[in-house]
């Protein structure tokens, strides 16, 4: 070999590892940038109970708000600020960069994890149709035939509804209360929606309503953010694998959510069932 040769391939060697160094420099500048900014912006809807929504003082509050602000001190930041958007907005939101994460029982999908990454799940809950009080002819899917179901733009719920109930009319609405007060004026028959936020929207407009059928579907929710910040994924995974394991989750699940059920067991078990596993 010439020394011409052996200094080209000795200059294309260096070459490569610098933009190995920089990708991997890269990969970990916006967790870098956060903890030296002090503060993590997080994509919520505020209407979205109990997971997120405004509380009493008008402030953020919920299950995945507390979630947030504990992740973000576990991970060094001292400031989290949250950003309301709609639910539909979350995924170009990020890749827009208007906030740095999404804790707002965000489910990880094929078509959501093409376009964004998803941390550890740090909550789950499950699906039911949600009916009127005095409806008397709406006892499961079997009779949404020709009916109108609302359900939240761009959630889970539209999803799974639009892929299993075609015979119905599936309306969406931006925000979730709006479904509820059509529910309520005889608008829409029903509406497909965890167990745990139309108990808190019935409570919140003080509608009576009562859920029929078993449960629909189980949905894991887990942090969203922007593809190629494997530091940060890392970081928020490592977290929630903490609090977890530390009983932070459980506790924070009961005392927020009112579930009857230990959060980190049933992550698990849905991990399985989404897995195709039964142990």
């Amino acid at each position: 070999m010439t020394t011409s040769i052996r200094y080209l391939a000795a200059l294309s060697g260096l070459l490569a590892w610098g933009s190995v160094s920089a990708a991997l420099a890269q990969s970990g500048a916006k967790l870098a940038a956060i903890r030296a900014s002090g503060t993590m912006r997080v994509g919520i809807t505020q209407t979205s109970p109990p997971w997120t929504y405004l509380g009493d003082d008008n402030k953020p509050a919920g299950y995945d708000v507390a979630v947030a602000r504990e992740v973000g001190r576990r991970i060094g930041v001292t400031n989290v600020v949250f950003v309301a958007d709609s639910f539909k907005n979350f995924i170009e939101g990020l890749r827009a960069d208007k906030y740095d994460v999404v804790f707002n029982d965000l489910t990880p999908t094929p078509q959501r994890e093409e376009l964004v990454d998803f941390a550890e799940p740090y909550g789950v809950e499950d699906f039911r149709i949600v009916v009127r009080s005095d409806n008397k002819t709406i006892a499961g899917t079997a009779d949404l035939k020709d009916r109108i179901v609302g359900v939240t733009t761009a959630t889970t719920n539209e999803s799974w509804s639009r892929a299993h109930l075609p015979q119905s009319t599936i309306k969406g609405y931006d925000n979730g209360s709006f479904v509820f007060q059509d529910l309520g004026n005889g608008r829409i028959d029903a509406t497909v929606i965890s167990h745990f936020g139309g108990l808190r929207y019935a409570q919140a407009t003080n509608l009576a309503v009562k859920e029929v059928g078993p449960p629909l579907t189980y949905q894991l929710s887990a942090p969203a953010l922007r593809k190629d910040e494997p530091a940060l994924k890392a970081a928020i995974s490592q977290a929630i694998h903490a609090m977890l394991a530390d009983g932070t989750i459980e506790a924070m699940s009961k005392t927020l959510s009112g579930i009857d059920y230990a959060m980190p067991a049933a992550i698990e078990a849905a991990k399985r069932d989404a897995a195709g596993t039964t142990q």
